[in-house]
This record gives structure tokens, C-alpha cells and sequence, in this order.
């Protein structure tokens, strides 16, 4: 298949540009469409009971409170006639806003707990539809700043969303505009030729190209998060930096062979190609995985990479090759003075790396694996968590109001506990439920129908009973004096949920905490299931790959050391807040849908890494070469590939570490680092320590197996001259 592809790609390489370039121009016509489409947020389990509550309270009582404004009274007085009025017109004003619903208000009946300790700012609370991103700019516009008497700012969860998309945006472009001109530089530098240093960008261009038109699809048909943009354009571009290279390493090095265009290109399509097709399923192995979790936020970045290295495969076996028949030897042109260094088939470094790790393999591993486990223990500390206002820079609005209402009110209204009945109950049951919750440790106070409840008793009459009683389904809400995400708040969680439902009838709990809960819950039970997947299908597509048991246990043991080691260094950075004053961000735990992404992600590049090595060891192993040879060989051939392609891959993942968004910064920092380990150290000097140890039963397999792969394997076999001279027999012409 891979040979009639480069005939195909030969014979009519300006048909296949051609409709390459249409291509294009029609993905890149729908992918700009996919911004509109895709969301916020995401980190929730649909099926959950904390999405299951906001699911009725939605039906039956118009949504959860997701949107606060906080009003600071100009002169410091909230009973200031001035104040009283901008108030008052604040709340009828969001209230006849379309789209915004259940608002609750300092200046409403029963709203006099809205209000701070010091008596100088209050709370409005409402319901803005969280997938109208839109529909809360426009609110928040409207409504906040400088109005006369008081100052407003927004802040609860649709705000916090609203800033977090709107700053990842800008640290994509700024991340953006930093990473594609470096990598420009540095490709031409890895190359030595201007012109060859291009073909890996077209391979980047069109893969994300085509992923944004993927992702607008998606985005109208169901969720997509619009995060799934940064892995996009970081995946798209390493990838086809990843591609590029042993495409056009392997071209150059049979034109130096003394090949013609055709038979040059047929060779490499035939033998990169095969490792390209590999690579990629390992990569889109590991990404299957998200579509497991049930949160949109992780299948996102599923829907994303997938599609990205799918296109980035298919273009870099239809549209490179295409280019290179067209540019034959004029591949080198813009030749730099180093040309000629770079273009060498062997690095001469790397095959003394390799026989000095081969001679003496425990000395030279055992400290590289001391720093790796050092590196990595600091996960035995690691706690994790979900994104919140902590993620963002200091200044952000949202960030400040949610400061504000843990320093400044007795209780949080806006990040409390919502329970609503899913059955029908009576008022007195709900009166003894509701003073039995504000016995709880943690409680300051319960709103339902009949009243409002602390420390066990009714302290205020009803209020508004449509706020809390529809067709006998009640709904409470339950202000709190906990932190947000502590580990406080999740106990009074689960303790709400330990209790019985009122006159017998099962309760739902909501809330801020009990997602946080319900969304690290959802994540454990999934993660071995998803862990399994990925351990399976690798070693399967290895086994295939390679013919051996041992090299796939061996791939995995050592890429698992590496991502450990990265995802330790993550810990100790943004949990435990080492380097907290030069990234700026603000220390927290883990986000457990980040970490599990990272997970995925940099599995699948060290094993795009993995394949691209082992492919040339065996080719020279098949070949008739020893052991040693062999592995020496291949990482001479390999090496600087590798360490090119990763160190490239590195600076598109490096750069996100500018964004103000920490989790954002996290990825980014983590990924390019595992990268750049997995590039160096695992591939420098633990394989070939690996490869010594084992010997010639690195290549073992049952004969059953050995019989198994011979009929359904795909390995990338040495050319005969057998071959040679059949091929020379039946390469089309060279034009």
C-alpha cells in the first residue's frame, strides 16, 4: 500500500498538491467557525448527583445561582439613599434581562443575609445559561463597573468561566506568536536548507487545519471544550516537526545514496511511512482513552487529537511526498554553511553515547534513574483537585469578587451546598430536614420554603416560596463557612448526604464541593480502565511492531518511569509552589482532568519517540547486525532525529508556560519536559542500558507468536539487493 502511494505521489504530485491546496482552503473556510462552537468548563460528570441536582433545580426552579455581582457602596453605606436606589435598579435590570433568571438581591424581600460583615457591599445573585457564552458578556457589561453610587464587579461560577476561555485565548496567541517563529528558526537550523525546513509546517498547517474544521462539526452536534484549541495547534505543529524530519532525514539520505527522486522517495515513503502509520496509532492509542472519562473537558481534547494525528499522518504520506517529487534535489536549496554537518545518516555523538552506555550499562543508568525516581517522589505527596478562581492571575474580576466573598461575608452564598428532593414531600418534613442540616459542623445557615434555619432553628420566616417549593419538589440552599475545594467542605458534603431525605424521600446534592467530589469520583473509577487500554493497545501495537514480547515491557517500564518523573516535577512545582514567583501563579492542588491529559498526551508522544528509535534498531537487527551494533547504529541514525523533533515539540509546549493561566501553565511546563526526558535520558541512556541487559532476548517471543507476527505483523524490514534490483527494474521513470 505504502509503495503505491509513492507511485501515486509521483506520477501525479501536482494533482495531489493540487487538491491538497483545495483542501485546505475549504477546512481552513469551516475551521474558523469552530471558535463559536466550542465551551467553558466541562470538568463535570453529566451522570453524576451533584450534575443530576443542577439538571432539576434547572427544570423546576430556572438554575443554580452561577452568576454574583458584588456591590460596593461608594461612600461605605448600603442604607445610603443613593445606594438604595442603585440597587433596587440593579435588580430590576437583571431581572428583565432575557435569559437571566432566579435573581436573589440585597435590596429584594429576604435578601438581608446578602450582605458583608463591614456593611459596605452586598450580593446579587442570578441564573445566566452557562452555554450562552455570549449572553454573560453581554450581562456582565451591562451591569458591572462604576454606577453612580456603587461599584459592581461579576464574579461566580459563569464569570469565572467567561475570564478563564477569554484569558486562554490570549495566552493561545501570545503562546502562538512566540512558538512559530522560534520553531521556524530552529527547523531551519536542524535542517540546514530553508526549503526543507518548510515541509514540516505544511505537514502542521494542514493538520490543524483540519482539526478546527473537525472540531466545529463536533462542536454543533454535541460539547467540546474550547481548550481542545491549545492542544490543537501545540499536537498539530509537533507532530508534523515529528513527521517532517524522518521524512525528509531518510529522502536526503537516499538522493546521498546516489538514488533517483523516484526510487529515493519510494524508499521513503515505504520505510518512514511505516513508522509514521505506527507512531500515529500508538499516539491515537493513548488518546482513545479520554473518550473513557465521562467529563466533555477530557473527551475534548480526545475528539482533538485524534483528529490531528490522523490529518498529520495522512498529509505527511500524501502532500510531503507530493512535494518532494516536485522538488527532487532542490530539497536542499537555501542551503545554510552547516548544511552539511546536519545532513550526515549518522551522529557520531550518539553512537559514542550509545557503545559508552552499552560497555558499562549499570554504571551509566543507575544515577539517570536515581534523578528520575528523585524527580518523581514528590508525587507520594500530591493531592488533586479542579480548576477555580485560583487558576487566574490576581487581577482578574472574578478572581477578586470570590477573594472577596471568603474574606468579607459570614458564609459563602455563591460557592454554598444545593439540595432539591427528587420526589414529591411535605413542608413539615422539610422544616425538621432543613434544622437538621444546620446542625451540621460547617453550616451557617439553610434556605428552604418554610424558612431559614441555623444551628438547628428557624431564625426567619419564608421567603419567597417559588424560589424553593415547586408542585411539592423542594430545594434548599445551604450557606456555608468552609473554603471552597478544602478539605472541610467535602466532608459536610458527604456528611449532607449520609442524612435521610425529608419524609423519606432521596435528596440530591449540589454545589461547587459535591463537583469537585463527584468529578474526582468519576475520574478514579474510570482511570484503570483507561490506564489498561493504554497499556494494552501499546503493547499489542509494539508486538506487532517489533515481533518481541519484551521490547513492548521494556517501552512501557521505561516510559512510565519518565512520565512519573515530569509529573513529579509538576507536583513539586505548582502544588508545593517552588517557582510560584517567576511563573507567578498561586499554588494549589493537582487538576486531576489536567494531570490525567498530560498523562495521555505525553504517553503517546515517548511512544511516537519509542517507534521512531526501534524501527531502525531492528531494521539493522533484521539485517544481520549484532546486538550492540544494532542499537549503537540505530541511535546514531535516530538519535538526532529524536532529539530535534522533541526539542522543537518542547518549545510549542514551553511556550504555554507564559499564559496567566496556571493549569494552562502546567500542561504546558509538564509536557515539554517530559518530552525533552523521555528525548534524552530514557532514549539516550536507558534503552541502550535496557537493550545490553537484555541481550538477544530483547527479541524473544514464543514461536507461536513469532508465527503470528509473520502473517499479521508490520515491521520495517532491511532492503535486500534482491529487492534493490527488482525495484530498479520497476520505479516509474524520473522525470
Amino acid at each position: 500500500m505504502l509503495e503505491r502511494i509513492a507511485d501515486l505521489t509521483y506520477r501525479r504530485a501536482r494533482t495531489v498538491l493540487l487538491l491538497s491546496l483545495l483542501a485546505v482552503v475549504a477546512l481552513a473556510a469551516v475551521g474558523f467557525g469552530a471558535f463559536g462552537k466550542l465551551q467553558g468548563g466541562g470538568f463535570d460528570d453529566p451522570d453524576s448527583p451533584s450534575s443530576r441536582a443542577a439538571a432539576l433545580i434547572e427544570d423546576e426552579f430556572g438554575g443554580e445561582d452561577n452568576l454574583v455581582l458584588l456591590v460596593r457602596a461608594q461612600g461605605g453605606d448600603l442604607e445610603a439613599p443613593p445606594v438604595q436606589r442603585a440597587g433596587r435598579e440593579l435588580t430590576r435590570g437583571l431581572r428583565a434581562e432575557p435569559g437571566v433568571s432566579q435573581v436573589t438581591s440585597y435590596w429584594a424581600p429576604g435578601g438581608s443575609a446578602l450582605t458583608s460583615r463591614d456593611g459596605t457591599q452586598a450580593l446579587v445573585l442570578a441564573h445566566v445559561d452557562d452555554a450562552d457564552t455570549e449572553r454573560i458578556t453581554e450581562v456582565t457589561d451591562e451591569w458591572t463597573g462604576d454606577r453612580g453610587a456603587v461599584t459592581v464587579r461579576a464574579g461566580g461560577p459563569a464569570a469565572l468561566n467567561q475570564d478563564v476561555s477569554a484569558q486562554v485565548s490570549k495566552d493561545l496567541a501570545l503562546a502562538e506568536s512566540i512558538a512559530v517563529p522560534v520553531t521556524l528558526v530552529l527547523l531551519i537550523i536542524a535542517f540546514g536548507s530553508v526549503v526543507a525546513a518548510l515541509l514540516p509546517l505544511a505537514i502542521g498547517l494542514v493538520a490543524i487545519l483540519g482539526t478546527f474544521a473537525e472540531l466545529y462539526v463536533l462542536g454543533s452536534l454535541t460539547d467540546v471544550s474550547v481548550f481542545a484549541v491549545n492542544l490543537t495547534t501545540a499536537l498539530g505543529l509537533g507532530l508534523g516537526i515529528d513527521y517532517g524530519l524522518l521524512l525528509v532525514s531518510r529522502f536526503r539520505e537516499r538522493l546521498d545514496a546516489g538514488d533517483g527522486t523516484a526510487r529515493a522517495l519510494r524508499w521513503t515513503v515505504r520505510t518512514a511511512g511505516r513508522t509514521i502509520l505506527f507512531s500515529a496509532a500508538t499516539v491515537v492509542a493513548a488518546l482513545t482513552a479520554l473518550l473513557l472519562f465521562p467529563p466533555f473537558f477530557l473527551r475534548s481534547f480526545a475528539y482533538a487529537g485524534i483528529g490531528v494525528v490522523a490529518i498529520a499522518a495522512l498529509s505527511a504520506l500524501l502532500v510531503v511526498p507530493a512535494l518532494l517529487a516536485v522538488l527532487g534535489h532542490r530539497v536542499n536549496k537555501g542551503r545554510l554553511p552547516w548544511a552539511d554537518a546536519v545532513r550526515r545518516t549518522e551522529a557520531p555523538l550518539w553512537r559514542k553515547l550509545a557503545g559508552t552506555v552499552m560497555r558499562r550499562p549499570a554504571l551509566t543508568a543507575l544515577p539517570v534513574l536515581a534523578v528520575l525516581l528523585l524527580a518523581a517522589s514528590p508525587l507520594l505527596g500530591a493531592a488533586f483537585g479542579s480548576p477555580d478562581e485560583r487558576v487566574l492571575p490576581p487581577d482578574a474580576e472574578s478572581r477578586q469578587v470570590s477573594a472577596a466573598l471568603r474574606s468579607d461575608f459570614a458564609g459563602n452564598d455563591a460557592t454554598g451546598v444545593s439540595i432539591v428532593t427528587e420526589g414529591r414531600t411535605g413542608k413539615a418534613a422539610v422544616d425538621r430536614y432543613a434544622a437538621e442540616v444546620s446542625r451540621l459542623e460547617g453550616v451557617v445557615r439553610v434556605q428552604a420554603a418554610t424558612g431559614t434555619y441555623a444551628h438547628g432553628r428557624s431564625v426567619r420566616g419564608p421567603g419567597p416560596a417559588a424560589a424553593f417549593e415547586r408542585n411539592g419538589i423542594h430545594r434548599l440552599a445551604v450557606t456555608t463557612g468552609t473554603a471552597p475545594a478544602s478539605g472541610a467542605a467535602q466532608d459536610l458534603v458527604h456528611a449532607i448526604r449520609d442524612l435521610p431525605g425529608p419524609g423519606g424521600t432521596e435528596t440530591l446534592v449540589g454545589g461547587r464541593d459535591a463537583q469537585l467530589i463527584d468529578s474526582k469520583d468519576a475520574i478514579a473509577q474510570k482511570l484503570p480502565a483507561a490506564v489498561a487500554w493504554v497499556v494494552g493497545s501499546t503493547f499489542v501495537l509494539l508486538f506487532l511492531f517489533t515481533g518481541s514480547l519484551l521490547q513492548p515491557l521494556r517501552a512501557l517500564v521505561l516510559n512510565g518511569i519518565s512520565l512519573t518523573a515530569a509529573i513529579g516535577a509538576m507536583v513539586w512545582v505548582f502544588q508545593d509552589g517552588h517557582l510560584s514567583s517567576v511563573l507567578d501563579f498561586t499554588p494549589m492542588p493537582m487538576d486531576t482532568s489536567m494531570t490525567v491529559l498530560m498523562f495521555c498526551i505525553v504517553f503517546g508522544l515517548s511512544m511516537d519517540y519509542e517507534v521512531f528509535v526501534t524501527s531502525r534498531i531492528k531494521e539493522l537487527h533484521d539485517a544481520g547486525a549484532g546486538d550492540r551494533e544494532a542499537v549503537t547504529g540505530g541511535l546514531s541514525r535516530t538519535g538526532r532525529i529524536v532529539t530535534m523533533a522533541a526539542g522543537l515539540l518542547a518549545v510549542s509546549f514551553f511556550a504555554f508556560a507564559t499564559s496567566q493561566v496556571s493549569f494552562i501553565q502546567m500542561f504546558g511546563l509538564g509536557s515539554g519536559l517530559a518530552i525533552l526526558i523521555d528525548a534524552v535520558a530514557v532514549r539516550g541512556v536507558l534503552v541502550p542500558a535496557a537493550m545490553r541487559l537484555l541481550g538477544r532476548a530483547a527479541w524473544y517471543a514464543p514461536g507461536p507468536l513469532r508465527r503470528l507476527h509473520s502473517r499479521v505483523g508490520l515491521s520495517e524490514a532491511a532492503e535486500t539487493e534482491a529487492d534493490a534490483e527488482k525495484k530498479r527494474e520497476t520505479t516509474p521513470a524520473e522525470v
